[in-house]
């Protein structure tokens, strides 16, 4: 979900290859704001990644709103083996009826620590982060309800909605970036100047002084391909 001629869209590809550790070339991408992607793509790959960036938002709207929701239930209705970050994440919870909101008030932007719910802590791809994990993330569209069936794996201080996942379908979303290190996060901050003053930092410097890495995160998205392909 981005723009054509955004710098960040093949920094996003590079992201999420080195999350899961393989090649940029074996990751296909389809551009929401085209449409819908055909089922017979779909169908021929293994796992949807689902991104996008800031400029696009499901409270917002547009004219690509409803395809894009569409493709979301289809993902969910067929069991694909999807993984949803940030814009993704907001997208797939009011596709399948949650509900999200605008709160700048309450963005985060920044390194923040979540801690699993019961439920994440018996999770096999969320458990093995440990009660209490940072994470890199940038937001202020906010995820205030779930969709019926979904289970609730993670919360911040401020965010009770901040990963969730199907208990009989292979689906995680996150709020959060477990695709980015810290020198991603970093980058996206820099593209998107706006969002320095989310971050509590004046400066970039001072940001990425007070940016640590995040391995645990890092951990997710590995760990989630390894338990939906062996499904």
């Amino acid at each position: 979900m981005r723009n054509a001629g955004d710098p960040i869209r093949e920094h996003e590809v590079s992201c999420f290859a080195r999350a899961l550790g393989t090649e940029n070339g074996r990751l296909q991408v389809f551009d929401l704001l085209s449409g819908a992607p055909a089922p017979a793509l779909l169908d021929s790959v293994d796992v949807v990644l689902i991104g996008g960036s800031g400029d696009y938002s499901v409270v917002r709207g547009g004219s690509w709103l409803p395809a894009a929701l569409d493709t979301m239930v289809g993902l969910y209705e067929s069991a694909k083996p999807t993984f949803a970050s940030c814009w993704g994440f907001q997208a797939l919870a009011r596709a399948l009826g949650g509900e999200v909101i605008t709160d700048r008030e309450r963005a985060e932007v920044g390194t923040v620590w979540l801690e699993l719910t019961s439920e994440g802590e018996r999770d096999p791809v969320f458990g093995p982060l440990g009660p209490r994990f940072p994470v890199q993330i940038g937001h202020e569209d906010i995820v205030t309800a779930l969709p019926d069936d979904a289970v609730l794996l993670a919360s911040s201080e401020t965010i009770e909605n901040e990963a969730f996942c199907f208990s009989d379908k292979p689906i995680y979303a996150t709020q959060f970036h477990p695709e980015l290190d810290r020198a991603g996060l970093i980058a996206r901050v820099a593209r998107y100047p706006a969002y320095l003053a989310l971050t509590g930092a004046s400066t970039l410097e001072e940001f990425r002084d007070r940016t640590p890495e995040t391995p645990e995160a890092e951990s997710l998205m590995p760990r989630f391909l390894e338990q939906v392909l062996d499904e």
